[in-house]
């Protein structure tokens, strides 16, 4: 018998803001990764903010080839995590507000190798 357990902390994309609070509420304590500012009405216990890069270079370029915004957002979340700078949380979710900052999160969730090794995308 195989067995097949993922311990990466989840990561859930939020359709709007409206979501937010049933999301935060439902299961486990949770981490809130938003696009942008936080919302007022956020009670996450930990939160981070990313803004997306606008790629105005071409790809791979010396000034373009670092992690992005939202993958470094969550390497700081891990790392507050982990040290104990903030509250311990199970998941995160993140609320992104434009087509730019989601695009963003899903490359970093798929393709970069740190963000990878910690987080995975939620089942929907």
């Amino acid at each position: 018998m195989a067995w097949s357990i993922d311990a990466r902390i989840p990561v859930t994309l939020l359709p709007d803001a409206a979501a937010l609070p049933g999301a935060l509420a439902a299961g486990r304590p949770a981490a809130l990764l938003a696009e942008g500012a936080v919302p007022r009405h956020a009670a996450a216990p930990a939160t981070e903010i990313f803004a997306p890069e606008a790629a105005q270079h071409p790809a791979a370029c010396v000034c373009c080839a670092g992690r992005s915004a939202a993958a470094q957002a969550l390497d700081r979340l891990f790392q507050d995590r982990v040290r104990g700078r903030i509250a311990w949380f199970d998941r995160v979710v993140v609320l992104a507000a434009t087509p730019e900052g989601r695009a963003e999160l899903a490359q970093a969730l798929a393709q970069d190798p740190l963000t990878t090794a910690r987080f995975r995308r939620a089942p929907e």
